[in-house]
């Protein structure tokens, strides 16, 4: 289960950050969604496949770690060129992690977006957002990494 608000950004936050991180990510279904990502911190590069339900707030959520080579035959059937991020972990001063990511830098469709994720709903509903995340986009399907991938060429 998934439980997290989504916000747009400007840019990075002025904060201390916890990990840095470049992210892969490609589709190989929308619906339901199925995604596969690799991730590098540092030198350490991981790979995922993972299965998301329909939802905003609240949604069903199965990953799955992947060998190199798994990862690279999937990567062969995605219909389009992945999409690339600059990934960055925060801390709120509530004890809440800040993840923000600069999606396909340096291109024309370049954005910025920062999640928060919850152990519950309620968590989630009472949350207050710091002033420098901008417009919230939980409900707003078409800021979903899913459809700005169908978006792309």
């Amino acid at each position: 289960m998934e439980i997290e608000r989504k916000f747009l950004l400007s840019g990075f936050p002025d904060l201390p950050e916890l990990e840095r991180a470049e992210v892969f990510q490609g589709y190989l279904g929308i619906s339901p969604e199925v995604r596969i990502r690799s991730k590098r911190v540092g030198e350490e590069e991981t790979y995922r496949l993972c299965f998301k339900g329909e939802g905003g707030l609240v949604r069903e959520e199965i990953e799955l770690d992947l060998d190199k080579a798994t990862f690279e035959n999937l990567k062969k059937l995605l219909p389009k060129p992945m999409i690339r991020k600059e990934y960055r972990i925060y801390r709120l001063e509530n004890g809440l992690r800040l993840e923000c990511s600069r999606v396909d830098p340096g291109t024309d469709t370049e954005f910025y977006y920062a999640e928060v994720e919850f152990q519950d709903q309620q968590q989630a509903e009472i949350f207050s957002p710091p002033d420098f995340l901008g417009k919230e986009v939980t409900y707003d399907g078409s800021y979903r990494m899913k459809a700005y991938y169908q978006r792309k060429k």
